[in-house]
Order: C-alpha cells, then structure tokens, then sequence
C-alpha cells in the first residue's frame, strides 16, 4: 500500500496539462483529492471519470486562484468534506508571452495575479491547517524560465523566479512544525502550450536539451511524488529542475 493512501490533497489548476498528471499520479497513490479549475469543466468532468478507476477519489472544484475570499471557502470546505488536509501543489499558472516593449499592464498582472498572487492565497489557506497539526508537504509547480529567464516572458519569468524564492523562504519559515515545501521547475514538456508548435519548431527544441527530447506530463508528475514521499524526507526548500539538462549550471 502507498505511503500516501488516503492521504488528502489540494491541487490547483488540475484538470490539463501537468496538473492533470499529478491529479492522476495522486489518485493511483490512493489520495482524496481536491482539484481547482477556472473555465474547463468539460476537462474536470473528463478528469474524474478517468480517475473512477484508481483507488483514491478525486473532486474538481471551480475555483479563481487570484480570489482570497473565495480560495479561503474551498479550503475549508475541502477539509471539512476530505476530513483533513495533508498536501498542496501549487499548480495554476497561464501565459502572456510577448516582448516587453508590446506587454500590457493587463498581460502582466494577468499573469502575476494567477501565477504568484494565487499561490500565495492558496498556501496562505492552507499553512494555518499544516502548523497545528505540524505536517504537511507543499510543492510548488515553477518552471526553469524562473530560473534562467527566457525572452518574451519577463512576466511568466518574474513569477516563477518568485516563486523559487517564495519556497524558499516558506521552507525555512516552517521546517521547526515539520513541513517541508519544495518546488518543481519543468522545461519544455508536451501540454496545451506546445501545441501550437509544428515538428520541425520541436525538433529545434530538442536539439537545445541535452537528453535529445521534449518532456512528458509523467516526468514531472513522477517527480512529484519523489518530493511526497518519505525517500525525500531530509529535502526541503530545493528547486528541482526537470528539464532534461536544459537550465544545467
């Protein structure tokens, strides 16, 4: 059996992409878990009936990460209806890719109110619950563009370079109550947000990773579950870069 049965777990930004895969990743493990989504309902639906045939459960909730108020009611509700609260991945995140001379005021503080401001609500409602009981494991989706910095992304770059820090300084503030917080920084990995390359686009990808490939959703949602468990017991307030070499220093 799991380490993680019946373990119970919050998800952000759950129903595409890397969030599904952890969603999926943590229902095989045996979790209740509790995903949010902003407009996809049709992709929570498809979500939870995948996961009907895994032993834990999984509930999808139409929540806005940028809303405190309304992040903070989620919260509750999840612990009052799951009967705890164990784990949170910090997953919600979009993109406004332009460069700095044609971004918008909007398009940055799209991106900063989703990516940054939303993690901070989420683990904000969540930290109250994980010091009383003194455990709890946190990690935070960012990506190696937070890391590195990547042209035409100074706002996506800006916020997950925040959150690096952000877990950082978490981890430092609550290790003493036995909570570990780590994040996880992908590369290029095969979501929505590739879609719209052809292969030749992919192609002159690979040839800046050094492992020759674009990564898959499982590659980071198997990381995920490395943070979770108890091999990754003595590790906290890292950044592991999954990204086939692409950020090595």
């Amino acid at each position: 059996m799991s380490e993680l049965n019946k373990k119970v777990a919050v998800v952000t930004g759950g129903s595409r992409g890397i969030g599904r895969a952890i969603v999926l990743m943590l229902a095989r493990e045996g979790c209740q878990v509790a995903f949010s989504y902003q407009q996809n309902k049709e992709a929570a639906l498809s979500l939870i009936e995948e996961a009907k045939s895994f032993s834990g459960t999984v509930e999808g909730f139409c929540v806005d990460v940028r809303d405190f108020p309304q992040v903070k009611s989620w919260v509750e509700e999840v612990k009052t209806r799951l009967g705890g609260l164990d784990i949170l991945i910090n997953n919600a995140g979009i993109i406004r890719d332009k460069a700095l001379m044609l971004m918008s005021p909007e398009d940055w503080e799209m991106v900063l109110e989703t990516n940054l401001t939303g993690t901070f609500n989420v683990t904000r409602s969540c930290i109250v619950a994980f010091l009383k009981q003194k455990s709890g494991l946190i990690v935070n989706i960012s990506s190696v563009s937070g890391v590195i910095g990547l042209p035409r992304q100074t706002n996506y770059s800006a916020t997950k370079g925040g959150i690096n820090a952000f877990t950082k300084a978490l981890a430092k503030e609550v290790a003493a109550y036995g909570i570990r917080v780590n994040a996880v920084a992908p590369g290029f990995i095969e979501t929505d947000i590739l879609s719209g390359f052809n292969e030749e686009q992919k192609g002159k990808i690979c040839e800046t990773i050094p492992l020759g490939r674009i990564g898959q959703v499982e590659d980071v949602a198997n990381c995920v579950k490395f943070l979770l468990s108890s091999r990754a017991e003595y590790i906290t307030g890292q950044i592991l870069q999954v990204d086939g070499g692409l950020a090595m220093r």
